[in-house]
C-alpha cells in the first residue's frame, strides 16, 4: 500500500458506486481512512467491503446529501470514527436524461432535485466539513464539475448544466476564502465516464457517437477520474487552488 494520503481522513459523497467507489478504494490504497457517504446504505457497505479487501479502513454513512441534517450527521459520524477530517470529495451527482431536459420540458420538482443533489449538497458538505479541515490544520476540497459546464449540447440537460456551472464559481469563492487556513479547493470537469449512472443511456449507437467525438477515441474509465481526484487530495497539488481540471479525452479542445 502506498502512502500519498497517509494519516488523512477523506469524506467521499456518492461513494457507493462508479467514480465514488473507485475513489474510496484508491484513496484507501494510498493510506487514507475513508468515510463512504451514499444515499443507499447497501452499496455504501459494499464499498466499505471493497476498501477493507484491499487492507484499508472505511465507514459507511447513509443519507441524502441534499438535506442538511443528513450531511451534518454523516460528517459527525465520520469524525467520531476517525477523529479528524482532511479531504472533502464532493462526488455525489445525478444525471437524469429522461427527467432533466430543456428548460421548456423540465418539471420544477426535477429541477429542484437535481440542484439539491448536484449543487446544494456541496453547500452542506463544505458548511459542516470545512470547520473540521480547519481544526486539522488544512486540507483539500474537491468538487465534481462537468464538461457540460463548459459547452452547450443539443441534448439539453439544463438543471445539470446550471448546477455544474455554479460549482465553478463556488470553487473559486471557497479557494479564496479558505486559502489562509491552508484549505485548497479545486474542481474536476470529467467528460463522459463509463459508470452505472451513464449505463442506461449508453446504447451501442450512443457510445459510438461519443467515441467519434472524443479525440482519444474512447469513453473514460472511472479510475482515470479517481486518479485526478487523488492528485488533488494529495500534497502533490499543494500549490493548486481555485483551479479547473478538464479530464475529457480532448473533447473540449476540439
Amino acid at each position: 500500500m502506498a502512502h500519498r494520503l497517509k494519516d488523512k481522513v477523506a469524506l467521499i459523497t456518492g461513494a457507493g458506486m462508479g467514480m465514488g467507489r473507485e475513489c474510496a478504494v484508491l484513496f484507501a490504497e494510498e493510506g487514507a481512512r475513508v468515510v463512504v457517504a451514499d444515499i443507499d446504505a447497501k452499496v455504501a457497505a459494499e464499498t466499505v467491503a471493497a476498501v477493507e479487501a484491499k487492507g484499508g479502513q472505511a465507514i459507511a454513512v447513509a443519507g441524502d446529501v441534499a438535506l442538511e441534517p443528513d450531511v451534518e450527521r454523516m460528517v459527525a459520524e465520520g469524525v467520531k470514527k476517525f477523529g479528524a477530517l482532511h479531504i472533502l470529495h464532493n462526488n455525489a451527482g445525478v444525471l437524469w436524461k429522461d427527467r432533466d431536459r430543456s428548460v421548456l420540458e423540465t418539471d420544477e420538482k426535477w429541477w429542484d432535485r437535481v440542484m439539491g443533489i448536484n449543487l446544494k449538497s456541496v453547500f452542506w458538505v463544505t458548511k459542516h466539513g470545512i470547520p473540521h479541515l480547519k481544526r486539522a490544520g488544512g486540507g483539500s476540497v474537491i468538487l465534481m464539475g462537468s464538461v457540460s459546464a463548459l459547452a452547450g449540447f443539443t441534448r439539453a440537460q439544463d438543471a445539470y448544466t446550471a448546477a455544474k456551472g455554479a460549482l465553478i464559481s463556488l470553487t473559486k469563492s471557497l479557494a479564496i476564502q479558505f486559502a489562509r487556513d491552508n484549505i485548497r479547493c479545486n474542481v474536476i470537469h470529467p467528460g463522459i465516464v463509463d459508470t452505472p449512472l451513464q449505463a442506461p443511456y449508453l446504447t451501442p449507437e450512443i457510445r459510438t457517437e461519443f467515441e467519434r467525438g472524443i479525440p482519444l477515441g474512447r469513453i473514460a474509465r472511472p479510475r482515470e477520474i479517481a486518479n485526478v481526484a487523488l492528485f488533488l487530495a494529495s500534497d502533490e497539488s499543494s500549490f493548486m487552488t481555485g483551479a479547473e481540471l478538464v479530464v475529457d479525452g480532448g473533447f473540449t479542445a476540439g
